[in-house]
């Protein structure tokens, strides 16, 4: 085992090594502190900016989606005012549909009468005069069967043309009504992305 001599002078040189190395490391200490400190401060600044950034977000978010009910509201608005104006004007035309069926009825009843009368009047000649022919009362019979088919044609046209005026009408609402529901759709995903970017 070796053994080592130091001297006075040696001792007391190494006390003040030892002294100066404690006084380094208590500086270190002191600005790693001071370090920890303003890390600290710069994290709760981060924090409070970071929330401040949210609730902004959040704002945002909040006023959008106002927005965007206040653009459906007023397209739902807008749907029903065109469903009334299309029922209106649907009910306007069946009213003035059955108004022209209810004339050709008439106009058909009139021209049965005045049938009628020109038959009675014919009969009358035939009767008066016998000289009215079978081909006279044949070609009267026809004319009436023509006439009859012609009315009926007519009523038949206006059913028609009733049914495609309903069928139209129908297709326009269910179209309306795939719109609003794809709008809504398009709304639904718009809030879902954003309220998960």
């Amino acid at each position: 085992m070796v053994a080592f001599s130091i001297s006075q002078g040696e001792s007391v040189a190494l006390v003040k090594t030892v002294d100066a190395g404690q006084e380094d490391l208590s500086a270190e200490v002191r600005d790693l502190q001071r370090a920890v400190v303003e890390l600290r401060v710069g994290l709760e600044r981060m924090g409070i900016a970071r929330e401040d950034a949210v609730q902004a977000a959040k704002r945002d978010a909040n006023q959008e989606i106002a927005q965007l009910k206040a653009a459906i509201a007023e397209l739902r608005d807008e749907l029903e005012r065109a469903h009334v104006q299309r029922r209106q004007e649907v009910q306007k035309t069946l009213a003035a549909s059955q108004g022209e069926i209810l004339q050709l009825r008439g106009t058909a009843e009139n021209l049965r009468s005045v049938l009628e009368t020109v038959r009675m009047e014919n009969e009358a000649r035939v009767q008066a005069a016998h000289a009215v022919s079978a081909n006279e009362i044949e070609q009267l019979k026809a004319m009436s069967a023509a006439l009859r088919e012609q009315l009926e044609m007519a009523r038949f046209d206006k059913e028609n043309a009733l049914q495609i005026e309903k069928q139209a009408a129908h297709a326009e609402i269910a179209q309306l009504q795939e719109t609003i529901s794809a709008m809504r759709k398009g709304m639904e995903r718009q809030n879902i992305n954003k309220a998960h970017p």
